[in-house]
């Protein structure tokens, strides 16, 4: 297995993953239906048998950190951001003390600026519950180094999907891309019947633009706003939950990607994709 402290060579490439985060800390919580959740839960708590070796850390861009540019955390003990409302006590208890990378930090804001992408760097930030809450069931014993990056609040798919590109190395340097959000994101929607067909058209037809030809696919993502049932899904300035999935897209590369999990819950069709 790759060790943290072995030359980049030695690492093996990682692929580039696209997950659910859920809802605020629905995984740890009561909920109804009892089981609401389960599914997902399996999902990400089974994905570290799917790796191929222990990421050297982690790269995670979550849908809950938007900023005018691109921005890196680069604390080395980033504390827990708890943003998430009108849950159990217990929620805002939850630990996870994964440390920090500043020099992953750091490499990320080189490659994002020599694609001639403007990027800052963020001491004070700490980790969202984008990050927190999949990773306490992906990566239990918190003990890979994690950075996160924020998304433009433009929310501009060309960009985003530059991001990816622009960072596409660093699976060859044993860090694993994590892009955390959510393939359908209407608050109305959820636990609605009627939105149970829209999300199932969306998600076919974002299966497809995924496991397109990666010449093909870019331009099928750029165009996403105009899929089947997209702006029910994803509504006018509120599309920060797919914007992941851009620079997920962008570091796959030439990978094919593929949905590996897809699930409908609270009445609505939820999926994960990975390439790689």
């Amino acid at each position: 297995m790759t060790r943290s402290t072995g030359t980049l060579s030695e690492h093996t490439a990682q692929p580039v993953l696209f997950i659910p985060h859920g809802a605020g800390p629905c995984f740890f919580m009561d909920w109804n239906p009892p089981d609401a959740w389960g599914g997902m839960a399996a999902f990400l708590k089974g994905i570290v048998a799917t790796l191929p070796s222990r990421p050297r850390a982690i790269l995670l861009i979550s849908a809950h950190w938007l900023a005018p540019e691109f921005s890196v955390t680069v604390g080395a003990k980033p504390e827990l951001i708890y943003d998430y409302y009108g849950f159990p006590g217990h929620t805002y208890e939850l630990t996870y003390p994964a440390p920090g990378a500043p020099e992953l930090a750091e490499r990320v804001s080189g490659l994002l600026t020599a694609a001639g992408l403007t990027s800052c760097q963020d001491s004070q930030r700490g980790f969202d519950h984008g990050m927190f809450i999949p990773l306490k069931l992906m990566f239990p014993d918190a003990d890979i180094p994690v950075v996160q990056l924020a998304l433009r609040n433009s929310l501009d798919p060309a960009t985003h999907l530059a991001a990816g590109e622009a960072l596409q190395a660093l699976r060859n340097e044993g860090v694993l891309i994590i892009g955390s959000g959510m393939s359908f994101h209407n608050m109305h929607g959820y636990g609605d019947a009627s939105f149970t067909p829209l999300s199932e058209a969306f998600d076919d037809w974002l299966t497809q633009a995924v496991e397109a030809d990666p010449s093909q696919r870019q331009a099928a993502l750029l165009d996403w706003a105009n899929a089947p049932c997209a702006r029910q899904c994803h509504p006018p300035g509120g599309e920060e939950h797919l914007m992941p999935l851009m620079v997920v897209a962008g570091a796959a590369g030439q990978d094919v990607g593929q949905k590996v999990y897809s699930e409908q819950v609270l009445k609505t069709q939820l999926s994960a994709h990975r390439f790689g």
